[in-house]
């Protein structure tokens, strides 16, 4: 049974090096101001998403991502990992997007890819932390989802088995195909990028990137369709201009802060006084470390 397996993944800020120009005036992610990398628990759910393929000759990865021209960026490593190519959701009119009109984007552009048996998608991306976009998709889509998936361990007779990874424990759930399907952090890491795909697809571009090449560069990816990363914008995926980017975004984000922990002034105990003693308990019954 070959699958056709969709791979939703954000290229995200590293918030490792989140600064004071992290944020702008109209309270959206000044994306240009921060390096960018493959959210991490997408990377998990690309791994799931690879594996079954292996299981099921003839299937088919489909990386799919929104963001800004850049964002190719994704597919690209998507594509030196096992994927099979890739679709860049990109549009002016989607910027500043929240989660609800983050995920009627996203569930646009999979209804217009079509066939699907699975769409992955990690858990939660890092600059969000939210861990809604997944579980909206699939509301937005009408189909069964599974979240917290920690190993797919058996796809057949139109249904996927999953291990999923609680605070309580863990338990196996079925659900019927087609279905989304989020994944852990703790689910197994990706594989590294393939040598040879690397030397295949690290020419692959989307139409903006293309635009920019020169002519010799634009020669050798002329008529290469295994290269092209498809770029579609809001019109493209007939999504609804009220329901997208910043006026479909109910949640508006009010200010970034940077939280540096220092450590605090410290208290000393020099001998045995009783009074030094009582005082010193006294401080740590105030500040909750100890009573």
């Amino acid at each position: 049974m070959s699958l056709n397996i969709i791979v939703l993944a954000k290229q995200v800020p590293d918030t490792r090096n989140v600064g004071k120009d992290a944020m702008k005036e109209d309270g959206t992610i000044n994306r240009a101001a921060l390096p960018a990398i493959f959210n991490p628990e997408d990377l998990n759910a690309l791994e799931q998403a690879l594996r079954l393929k292996e299981k099921h000759p003839g299937s088919k990865v489909t990386m799919l991502t929104m963001g800004l021209p850049r964002a190719a960026e994704v597919v690209r490593e998507g594509m030196f990992r096992g994927a099979d190519g890739g679709i860049v959701l990109t549009d002016r009119a989607l910027g500043g997007a929240d989660t609800l009109a983050t995920s009627y984007s996203l569930a646009q552009a999979v209804k217009k890819i079509g066939d699907y048996d699975v769409v992955f998608c990690g858990r939660q991306a890092i600059d969000g932390d939210t861990a809604q976009v997944g579980p909206q998709i699939a509301e937005k889509l009408g189909i069964p989802q599974v979240t917290y998936a920690e190993e797919v361990i058996d796809l057949a007779d139109g249904k996927i088995t999953v291990k999923r990874r609680l605070e309580s424990g863990v338990e196996t759930v079925k659900a019927p195909l087609p279905c989304v399907v989020t994944v852990n952090g703790s689910a197994p890491d990706c594989r590294p990028r393939n040598a040879k795909r690397v030397m295949k697809f690290k020419r692959a571009v989307s139409p903006s990137e293309r635009a920019a090449l020169t002519p010799e560069q634009a020669a050798l990816v002329e008529g290469r369709d295994d290269l092209e990363i498809k770029e579609w914008g809001a019109a493209f995926v007939e999504a609804d201009p009220e329901q997208i980017g910043m006026p479909g975004s109910p949640t508006k984000v009010k200010s970034i802060e940077n939280v540096v922990f220092t450590a605090k002034e410290s208290l000393c105990l020099n001998g045995t006084d009783d009074a030094q003693i009582e005082e010193l308990v006294k401080e740590l019954i105030k500040n909750h470390t100890i009573g």
